[in-house]
This record gives C-alpha cells, sequence and structure tokens, in this order.
C-alpha cells in the first residue's frame, strides 16, 4: 500500500476511538495530548507562554545529554497498521531530524511501567523527517497491535501522529447483539456520491454528534439524482434494528432515506440487483433520532445508504449478530494476527481448539 493509499484508511489511534496518549518522558514546551486531535494544527506566531513559543503539538526540552525522547499512543481500535504520519506542521527550527515508529500487542490495560517492559517491534525504523511537513511512512507489518511508540531523535515538536490501519476486532466482545456497521468493531466506508462538508465515514463513529461538524454533510444537489454511502460491515451479520440520527441536521437534513444491503459472500457488490430494500425509502425529520425495527432482515456484509435528494446525518447505528461463519472468521482473523507473545498470553483462546 502506498504512502498516499493508507491515509485513507481510519485514523486507530484517534481520540474519538477511544485514543490517549499514555506516556511521555518530557513534554516541558507542549503537551503530549495534543499529537492526537482530530484537527489540524494551527500556530499563533505572537502566542508565547511562560515556557516560550506556544505550538499546537507535542514538544519536548532542548537536550543536553545522549538519548532521544518518546511518547507512547493507546491505539482507541486495536488492528493493522498500514502507515504512520507524522506530521511536524509549523515545527520549522525545532523538529526533530530522525524519528522510529515501534508498536506491541497487550492483554487488558497495563500501567505504564509494564507497558514500557513490553515487547515491541519496530514498524518504522529511525527515518529522517522534515519539518513543517506530513511526513508519511508506509509499514508492511501484518500484525494487530494495541500501542505505538514514536521516538524522536534527539529531541523537538511533532504537531500530529497518525495511525493508519484496518479495525482488528477482540472477537470476545463480537458475541450477541452488537454494532455491526460501528467503526470501532471494523466498519468502514468504502464509497460515497459527495463528501464536500464532511466524510460520511463520520457518521459511523462512536457516541453521539456534538454539532453538526461531526457528521456527514453534502453539498446542495441542484441536478437529479440522490447522494449515497457504501460502507463495509465490521462482519457478515443479521440486521435487527437500525438507528438514522439526523441531530444538529436542523435545515439540512434529507427528506427521505432508504437503506440497502447485500451478501458479497454469495453475490456481486457491481450487481445493482443484488442489492435488497433494508429500509424501503422513508421520510425523516430534522434533528431526530430515528429507531426502526427490521424484523425480516437477511445476513449482510454491506450497507448503502440513500438520502433524497440531499442532506446531513449525524450517526447511522446497525445493530444485529455475527451469524456462526462469520463470527468463527472473526476469532481466526484475530488469533492470526496476534504477535506471539500476546498468542501466549491467551492461548485459551486459541479457535483451533473448537476445530
Amino acid at each position: 500500500m502506498s504512502s498516499h493509499a493508507f491515509t485513507d484508511l481510519p485514523d486507530l489511534a484517534a481520540r474519538i476511538l477511544g485514543g490517549s496518549v499514555t506516556y511521555a518522558n518530557d513534554e516541558l514546551f507542549a503537551e503530549r495530548e495534543n499529537l492526537i486531535k482530530p484537527t489540524p494544527p494551527h500556530f499563533d506566531p505572537s502566542d508565547f507562554g511562560h515556557k516560550g513559543k506556544v505550538y499546537d503539538g507535542w514538544e519536548t526540552r532542548r537536550r543536553r545529554d545522549e538519548g532521544n525522547d518518546q511518547a507512547v499512543v493507546r491505539l482507541g481500535a486495536a488492528g493493522v497498521i498500514h502507515g504512520v504520519v507524522v506530521d511536524t506542521t509549523h515545527f520549522t527550527g525545532n523538529y526533530p531530524p530522525y524519528v522510529s515508529v515501534e508498536a506491541t500487542s497487550v492483554e487488558g490495560y497495563p500501567a505504564t511501567e509494564d507497558l514500557l517492559k513490553a515487547d515491541w517491534k519496530t514498524i518504522v525504523p529511525k527515518s529522517p523527517a522534515q519539518g513543517d511537513t506530513a511526513n508519511a511512512f508506509p509499514v508492511s507489518d501484518g500484525h494487530r497491535y494495541t500501542h505505538v511508540r514514536l521516538s524522536i531523535y534527539p529531541d523537538g515538536g511533532v504537531a500530529r501522529l497518525r495511525v493508519h490501519g484496518e479495525v482488528v476486532p477482540d472477537p470476545r466482545f463480537l458475541d450477541g447483539t452488537v454494532d455491526l456497521l460501528a467503526a470501532e468493531n471494523g466498519g468502514r466506508l468504502v464509497g460515497c456520491s459527495d463528501a464536500f462538508y464532511a466524510s460520511p465515514a463520520n457518521i459511523i463513529q462512536p457516541g453521539r454528534a456534538r454539532h453538526m461538524g461531526e457528521g456527514w454533510e453534502n453539498s446542495r444537489r441542484r441536478s437529479g439524482g440522490n447522494d449515497y454511502a457504501v460502507f463495509a460491515l465490521a462482519a457478515a451479520g443479521v440486521p435487527r434494528h437500525v438507528e438514522i440520527d439526523t441531530g444538529y441536521y436542523v435545515g439540512n437534513a434529507p427528506g427521505w432515506v432508504q437503506l440497502s444491503t447485500v451478501d458479497a459472500r454469495t453475490a456481486d457488490l457491481d450487481d445493482a440487483d443484488a442489492w435488497s430494500d433494508l429500509l424501503p425509502r422513508i421520510a425523516v425529520q430534522p434533528d431526530t433520532r430515528h429507531r426502526f425495527v427490521l424484523p425480516t432482515a437477511s445476513a449482510a456484509t454491506h450497507l448503502r445508504l440513500d438520502v433524497y435528494p440531499d442532506g446531513g446525518l449525524s450517526r447511522l447505528r446497525l445493530f444485529g449478530e455475527l451469524d456462526r461463519s462469520s463470527l468463527a472468521a472473526a476469532r481466526r482473523r484475530w488469533w492470526d494476527a496476534l504477535p506471539a507473545a500476546h498468542r501466549d498470553l491467551v492461548a485459551a483462546e486459541d479457535p483451533r481448539r473448537d476445530e
């Protein structure tokens, strides 16, 4: 996967997914939590504090001894990392000339001192970095990781850290009724007609949107047709009920919506006739959380949302159960992606024991 292609994948470190910067050995000039802020870094040339120039990022003091600085990020959603962006925007005379990234996979929620002793693997070797640049580094490691460690050499500032990849959910949390569409479970956007103001990928994020900017808003349609978004479900499953939330969309909600599904295990995604109605076209209200029962739904792998003629949503949920073969596949995928040290800790979960 190229350095440009991987940035289309979800940011596994995003705070909205539960990411957190759990440790930094130094943050004298600018705090470590800035690394995973969702917004682009900003810069005010006149903004100075008691310790010096205020930067929107993580910045350490000038090192007067050997060694280097580091920060540890707990991924909001564990998964396979395809690329990392170390963004030094606005850091020009104080950026680190070299960076590296390591990753580890741990069980549970270890204390910082235990986490630092974990089995870390280098996924981005020590590499040159440029100032005021989104430095992109592709990753070819196929293991599932829960944490990353950014090292800067010898010191300096980084505005943002993005860790792009595929979510690999823990199958122990996929039993029973789950949100088959949720990004934190592995659901993802695979295509849409329009994302002028904001991407439809936002509507499968955790929690309720706090304002209109956290949902999907397309441009005003001035021609025929309608807007749509297509999602891959986290895993194949049978939908039971759906939630369509137009919260904060007051004058720009759709007039109607429609949902359709397909099971790519037995049908062709590109065959329009293979898609079937999950929720026939129905009127929706602005700024409203709508819920609909789906008593006759069939198993599916993908969902298409059509909005008529255009308009925004804040959230979309699809609750249901994984079918038996899909849950077994999720267990195998998770197990196969675990590093050996993590497998040893959860040996009783080996799916081959049930085969």
